[in-house]
């Protein structure tokens, strides 16, 4: 297929810039085979059965942005990738001239920086100075919003591009479907009896990367670290076993459950997933997904398209379209039946 079959028209002002004024605020589009509903997220409660188990992706993003200065004097932005160990990261680097190996800047005015190589369009940064990148960040750092959303992060998204059941530090973007939800919905879920299981994916920002190839079989996906705990593999079976669903919480989770189960069971345990899905994948684990509206030519849209059918998510966006939804990480949610 083409890159360009997952190209849609979105106004501006659908792009969800703030976060509802409360968790669990936003409407909800659900997507069955009986057609198209037009809803509100606190229809999940309703929308989910007794048997079904409700997968979480429960990642915390990291304040892995920062700014500073090369030894030339010239401006500098770091995002951080991904933690390497207690003193090194890879990172995305902007600035006027490529950092060299063996460069160093200053962050923060306070966090010293040595360049020890390259890894693709990565470096490999050492930050010299005591204590753990993690805690350094955490004292450091800014939150790393989207690329579209236009300001600077503040207190509101410091808590609200958390999930409150984040916990495992390691992402540069939020699993933004889990965001809808507060402890209110998770309470009334369990109180339903409906079993909540956890994965971990740390999410890159090449989640953000439209797809550049003009047919989507040349595009190199990028890389993520995922964890499967044997209590969530126990879950879904035992689900399955009462004919319950396996309902993923964002496309990071069906991506975390999918790369798992390659080989067609489910298997716990963690390691690295480049998995790509389009239209034609076999979907082996995750029979609903719950996630919001994506971004035009991104892998995410052409995931979306193969769980629901190619045409029918087609139809859905422009229909979110014409009710306007609010769009991306901060906006409103699907609830999407697997179309085979």
């Amino acid at each position: 297929m083409l890159t360009k079959d997952f190209e849609f028209d979105l106004p501006e002002c659908l792009i969800a810039q703030y976060p509802t004024a409360q968790r669990g605020a936003s409407r909800l589009l659900q997507m069955s085979k009986a057609g198209l509903k037009d809803g509100q997220f606190g229809d999940l409660l309703s929308l989910v059965r007794e048997s079904d188990v409700l997968v979480l992706n429960d990642t915390r993003v990291l304040k892995a942005r920062l700014f500073g200065e090369k030894e030339s004097g010239g401006k500098v932005e770091v995002l951080v990738e991904r933690v390497l160990g207690e003193h090194e990261v890879l990172a995305q680097v902007r600035a006027s001239k490529t950092p060299k190996v063996g460069s160093k800047f200053c962050l923060a005015e306070k966090v010293n920086v040595s360049v020890l190589g390259r890894e693709g369009e990565f470096f490999h940064l050492r930050f010299d100075d005591n204590g753990s990148v993690t805690s350094l960040l955490e004292q450091h750092g800014h939150l790393p919003l989207p690329p579209y959303i236009t300001h600077v992060a503040g207190d509101e998204d410091e808590a609200r591009y958390q999930t409150v059941f984040a916990r495992e530090l390691g992402a540069v973007a939020a699993p933004t479907a889990g965001l809808h939800f507060d402890d209110e919905m998770l309470n009334a879920l369990r109180a339903k009896g409906i079993n909540i299981a956890y994965v971990t994916l740390h999410v890159g920002a090449g989640t953000f990367k439209p797809v550049r190839a003009e047919e989507i079989s040349e595009h190199v996906m990028h890389s993520e670290r995922y964890s499967i705990p044997q209590s969530t593999v126990e879950a879904i079976r035992e689900a399955k076993a009462k004919g319950g669903r396996v309902i993923a919480v964002g496309t990071t989770s069906l991506r975390a459950l999918e790369s798992a189960a390659v080989s067609g069971a489910l298997h716990a345990g963690s390691g690295e997933t480049q998995i790509f899905i389009t239209p034609g994948y076999r979907f082996n684990v995750v029979e609903v997904l719950l996630t919001n509206f994506h971004l035009s030519r991104s892998t995410l849209l052409m995931l979306v398209s193969a769980f629901g059918g190619v045409e029918k998510i087609r139809a859905a966006y422009r229909h979110a379209v014409e009710q306007k939804y609010r769009f991306f990480s901060y906006g409103d949610a699907m609830l999407i039946e697997r179309e085979q």
